[in-house]
Formats: structure tokens, C-alpha cells, sequence
């Protein structure tokens, strides 16, 4: 099954490891893996800051770099919900709009493509400890993920899986969110922070890098030991 490669900005810059990590799963599930170098933004960024003329422009450039009939596979529900969700709003009633729609059926999130694609769930992993995982909002209520990260981690050798309370609650990042809305952008981090060391786990697992990066961030400030896994990270572990 051949799938083309979707890196988000910010796990290009700042966590290229979680995206070879995620081609080694791919490529042992049997996956021949392509990357589209002349890639960028999903557009996501200057959407949300309501730049919507020059988000189009991304966006359109996104669907032409993605253009074929492969599956497109992104470890960012944030980034995969928002193309499936609000590229139709910029491109109603435009000559891309059936091209957006065609898109929709091929991109998804690492796990979702995982589990409900390649209908594989153990992968061989191996990682010794306790861990509990965060479900981000963009996964949860854009891209309907629940329980396919679960199942994955339910296969990873060593690794306890424990649920902490509220773990529907968003983590407060929301991007420029955290920024305009620090305050309370840091009070919840820290309720789901706290929530997660209060199960005794030893790593704190996502689907979203983002999610990730900021919780880490009142961790290191903290100095918690938890430690902030990707799901591909936990997945190509072990071999």
C-alpha cells in the first residue's frame, strides 16, 4: 500500500523523530512510504488567526503537493481535522471543491490509519512502565479517535496503560490560545498534568505533538519526572 508522508510544521522543526519513528511503523506494516519535499503548511495557523485569504493560499498549495489517489497519513489529528473539516469551508463552491472532497477519503491521523485502515494493532513495541494517554480535543471531536490508541498500546510489551480523570478535558494549548490566554492556558495544563501524575504513570501518550509540547513544558518547569511520548514514538520502540 503505497502512503504519502504528511509532516506538520511543527514535527518537521521541533520533533523530526516522531516522523522517521512513524515511518518505520508504516514500513513494517507493510506500507511503501513517499515524501513530497516541496511540502508545508496544512494552512491550519493563519486559519485560526483568521488570515483566511492567505490560509486558502496555503491550503490550495497543500492540495496540489498531496494530488494523486494515495492515502496521505500525518501524525497530528490537529492537522489532519483541520483539512477534513475547514478546507471545505474555504473552497465551497470553487473548482477545488471536489478536489477537497476526493482529498477527505485519504488523509488520516497515524493511528486512525493504523487501525482502522491497515486493521493492524500490534506492531511488536516494547516499552517498560506505567503510561496514560491524552486524548487532544482535535483527535476526540474532529477526527472521532477514541479507543484505536488504546488498542495500539494495549499491544505494547512492558506498558501498563491507566486512565486519569477528566481525560476528555482539553490540555489548554489551542495554539494561538496559549498565547492570547496564558493564564488559563497554564492552569489547564496543570490540571491535566496533575491528572496524569496522579496515576502513578511514568509516561503521559498522545496523537498530538502540540498537546504534547505544551505539557512538557510545565513538566520540565515543575520537575515532574513524567515524561511526553507520541504514539509513534511508543510504537516504534523496541526494534
Amino acid at each position: 500500500m503505497n502512503v504519502q508522508l504528511f509532516i506538520p510544521c511543527f514535527v518537521d522543526q521541533l520533533y523530526p523523530e516522531t516522523g522517521f519513528n512513524m515511518v518505520k511503523v508504516l514500513e513494517k506494516a507493510g506500507c511503501t512510504v513517499s515524501y513530497n519535499t516541496d511540502q508545508t503548511c496544512c494552512g491550519q495557523a493563519a486559519f485560526n488567526a483568521g488570515y483566511w485569504d492567505d490560509a486558502k493560499s496555503v491550503c490550495g498549495k497543500f492540495l496540489k503537493d498531496f494530488s494523486g489517489t494515495d492515502y496521505i497519513v500525518g501524525p497530528s489529528a490537529s492537522c489532519v481535522g483541520f483539512i477534513r473539516n475547514y478546507y471545505a469551508k474555504l473552497f465551497d463552491n470553487s473548482s477545488l471543491h471536489h478536489q477537497v472532497q476526493e482529498m477527505n477519503k485519504r488523509i488520516f491521523e497515524f493511528s486512525e490509519f493504523l487501525t482502522e485502515v491497515l486493521k493492524q494493532e500490534d506492531f511488536g513495541a516494547t516499552l517498560e512502565g506505567k503510561a496514560t494517554y491524552h486524548d487532544s480535543c482535535a483527535a476526540l471531536r474532529e477526527c472521532r479517535i477514541k479507543q484505536g490508541p488504546r488498542k495500539l498500546l494495549s499491544h505494547v510489551k512492558g506498558l501498563t496503560l491507566v486512565e486519569m480523570n477528566d481525560v476528555e478535558t482539553c490540555c489548554g494549548f489551542g495554539g494561538t490560545f496559549a498565547i492570547k490566554f496564558d493564564a488559563i492556558s497554564v492552569g489547564m495544563g496543570e490540571q491535566k498534568v496533575e491528572n496524569a501524575i496522579a496515576t502513578g504513570a511514568d509516561y503521559l501518550i498522545s496523537t498530538d505533538l502540540s498537546c504534547l509540547m505544551h505539557l512538557q513544558g510545565y513538566i520540565k518547569t515543575k520537575g515532574h519526572t513524567l515524561k511526553t511520548l507520541h504514539l509513534a514514538d511508543v510504537l516504534a520502540s523496541g526494534y
